[in-house]
C-alpha cells in the first residue's frame, strides 16, 4: 500500500475502534426510539411536544425507524429531545480496514493466480501447491501496496 493510503487506513481503524463490538448489540424489535420512549415512561403526545409535532407524527417515525427508513436527521433531532446523543458508524465485518484490503487482495490474487494456474495445467506445465501459495501471498502483497481499484470490484 503508498504511504499516504496506508496512513489513511490506520487513521480510520483508530476512528472505527471504538465501534468494534457494537455489530454484537441486538437492536430492539419496535426500534429504539419506542424501546427509549416507553422505558422512560414518556408518552408519545410528550416526545411529540418536545419534537414540535404530533403524537401520530412521533408514532410515524417509531414505525419509520423500525422498517429501516428513518433519516439520520431524524434520529439526531429524537435524540437530542430525548437527552441523548445520536451516533453512527461503521463496523468492518474483517475488524479493521486494514484486514478487509487484505482479505480482499487475498481473494483478488488467489482468482488471478488460480486462473493462471488453471492454464497452464491445460498445457501440461502446473505449480505445486507451494508455488501457488507462494505466488498467491506475492500478488496480494503487491495488489494491496498498489491499492488496486479491482479489489471492489
Amino acid at each position: 500500500m503508498r504511504n499516504q493510503k496506508k496512513l489513511l487506513i490506520e487513521q480510520l481503524d483508530r476512528k472505527l475502534k471504538p465501534f468494534q463490538g457494537t455489530e454484537k448489540v441486538i437492536i430492539p424489535a419496535h426500534g429504539w426510539i419506542y424501546a427509549i420512549r416507553t422505558a422512560l415512561n414518556m408518552t408519545l403526545e410528550q416526545l411529540g411536544t418536545k419534537l414540535n409535532m404530533t403524537k401520530q407524527g412521533v408514532k410515524n417515525m417509531e414505525k419509520r425507524e423500525s422498517h429501516k427508513s428513518i433519516s439520520i436527521k431524524s434520529l439526531k433531532e429524537i435524540a437530542t429531545a430525548l437527552d441523548m446523543q445520536f451516533v453512527y458508524g461503521f463496523v468492518p465485518k474483517h475488524g479493521t480496514i486494514e484486514n478487509l484490503v487484505d482479505y480482499k487482495a487475498s481473494e483478488l490474487a488467489k482468482k488471478i493466480v488460480l486462473r493462471t494456474s488453471t492454464n497452464m495445467k491445460l498445457e501440461n506445465q502446473g505449480n505445486s501447491e507451494e508455488q501457488i501459495d507462494s505466488a498467491i501471498k506475492e500478488l496480494a502483497g503487491e495488489i494491496k501496496r498498489e491499492m488496486r481499484k479491482s479489489l471492489w470490484e
